[in-house]
């Protein structure tokens, strides 16, 4: 991509020195840092950016006064509003920026040979969406569903500590025990049959590690848009019940922190379920214009007429209901439901 010029705008310095980092690592990008909102407009004025982004801690009024002052005529200054700190989305974010909308259909089959792979010497698995050094302008996305990724983490290596802000972060461990350890004073073990979340709003500072007693952890790490940016950080962990998954989709997840599951700022539902050979279900959705992403964790599907196998991806919209069908013996599934817009 051509040189590009950043003024990044944020409250949390940890956050904007990583960013700027991240930015610099691209030939011919540059990153101006300004924390103090009460600074930012004369530095639009007398850098110029190319793209203004805006980070963790702002306040919503001086978030939109920025906006339409960056998109004023004589300015026309591109302005992103970053999720997820050193997450990885900046280069997705940005090639977005500069690309023209994709048009989409009611229906988006993501096969597991498809996915970007992972290929560290510690770290293998696959990436759904666009995430970090993979872009692919027709998979940023499904609605508010940013990041699906299957990773698979050796024994004892693992995500040093590293800023995020602004996501709904979600963790389901699959095998193997991962330690996670907080500037919120959390230090957990997340084992089979847990789920994670962190909200990271204003900022959080966290490390995820495989624990060292050989073998391999793994997990999904899921990332949601939050509705409302800058909440304050929070953090949750559950053991479910896997009586309540099978020939059923059990509740993981949703708005309420009153219902079943974890809860995030953001109108999304999660379900899992544990399915014999040949059982049919359906499901109903839980709010109008919500769509629905389902991830076949093992075993074999059918969706609406759609035929999928492991670790496939199949998203659908348009409708108030999807029938399900298993078609093999300990089929896994997980339905993620989201707004298509937000």
């Amino acid at each position: 991509m051509k040189q590009l010029k950043f003024l990044v705008i944020g409250k949390d310095q940890v956050i904007l020195d990583t960013l700027k980092r991240i930015i610099e690592k691209n030939e011919g990008w540059k990153a101006i840092l300004v924390n103090d909102e009460n600074l930012a407009y004369d530095a639009v004025r007398s850098h110029q950016p190319d793209i203004v982004l805006l980070s963790s801690g702002l306040e919503d009024i001086f978030e939109q006064d920025i906006k339409a002052f960056c998109q004023e005529p004589d300015q026309n200054i591109k302005v992103i509003e970053h999720y997820g700190g050193g997450s990885g989305l900046l280069l997705s974010e940005v090639e977005a920026c500069f690309s023209e909308p994709q048009e989409t259909g009611h229906r988006v089959l993501h096969k597991a040979d498809s996915r970007e792979k992972a290929a560290l010497d510690w770290l293998s698995g696959g990436k759904t969406f666009s995430f970090g050094d993979f872009y692919h302008p027709e998979r940023v996305q499904f609605g508010a569903l940013r990041v699906l990724n299957d990773d698979t983490i050796q024994s004892g290596k693992g995500f040093g500590t590293h800023p995020h802000d602004n996501m709904e972060i979600i963790s389901i461990a699959l095998e193997g025990t991962l330690i996670h350890e907080d500037n919120l004073g959390n230090k957990t073990e997340i084992q089979p049959g847990d789920i994670q979340v962190m909200s990271a709003g204003t900022g959080v500072m966290h490390s995820e590690f495989s624990k060292d007693e050989g073998g391999f952890g793994k997990f999904l790490q899921i990332w949601v848009y939050p509705k409302q940016r800058n909440v304050t950080p929070r953090y949750d962990q559950i053991t479910l019940d896997p009586a309540k998954s099978h020939n059923s989709f059990q509740q993981i997840l949703s708005p309420d922190p009153e219902d079943a599951g974890v809860w995030i700022h953001q109108d999304a539902w999660f379900h899992l379920g544990h399915f014999d050979d040949a059982f049919e279900t359906r499901y109903q959705i839980m709010k109008k214009g919500n769509g629905v992403y389902a991830f076949i964790i093992e075993g074999n599907a059918e969706i609406d007429g759609q035929k999928l196998e492991r670790r496939d991806g199949f998203g659908i919209y348009g409708m108030d209901e999807i029938h399900i069908k298993a078609t093999s013996g300990n089929t896994e599934i997980l339905l993620m439901e989201v707004p298509m817009a937000w």
